[in-house]
């Protein structure tokens, strides 16, 4: 994940809005897509309201093709008017030729980034948070078991730093994804 740029919170920050967008790039064309994108995202920081921007790059888990690009708003109609801006309209024709097929916009709200399907609708929170906690738990007892001896020359802050780096690294690339792949059908079973 990229930070491709992000602003000072603003004093609406306790009502950020959250947008996944993701985009599937024409074989070939990935580097001349992430220039562009890169362009634009320096160019659509200066909208009112944008918080923030983090580009996703593809990995062997999804799409080998699909980007996902994560914007922060300050509120939901600053992101309702960012893309119905002609800043916005201006950059999916500047791309036209880059990408396949549609855009896919999901708003994300905490737990479900790791939990998204375009096909099914998000399960319970209940079920998110414990497919979560499940995947926490473990990592952070390994990690911490594995690093903490071998840092104990730096503040204890920068070693929970350091541990911290490891755990979400691992939840975003390995755990998470395995586990919500392992549970889709409980995930996605009617009882709540």
């Amino acid at each position: 994940m990229n930070d491709l740029s992000k602003k000072p919170p603003s004093s609406s920050s306790q009502n950020d809005i959250h947008c996944a967008i993701t985009r599937v790039v024409r074989e070939g064309k990935e580097a001349e897509f992430e220039e562009a994108i890169k362009r634009f995202v320096a160019r659509s920081m200066r909208h009112y309201g944008t918080t923030g921007a983090h580009l996703l790059r593809p990995t062997a888990i999804c799409h080998p093709r699909e980007y996902g690009i994560l914007r922060s708003f300050n509120n939901e109609q600053d992101m309702k008017a960012f893309y119905a801006s002609d800043l916005f309209t201006n950059w999916q024709s500047e791309v036209a030729d880059l990408v396949e097929g549609e855009a896919v916009y999901r708003q994300l709200h905490g737990l479900e980034a790791f939990f998204r399907n375009e096909n099914t609708k998000q399960p319970p929170r209940w079920k998110m948070a414990f497919i979560t906690w499940l995947g926490v738990f473990p990592v952070v007892f390994i990690w911490s078991r594995l690093l903490m001896p071998r840092l104990t020359m730096l503040h204890p802050i920068l070693v929970m730093a350091v541990i911290n780096i490891c755990v979400v690294v691992t939840l975003a690339w390995l755990v998470m994804p395995a586990l919500t792949r392992l549970f889709q059908p409980w995930l996605q079973s009617r009882e709540q």
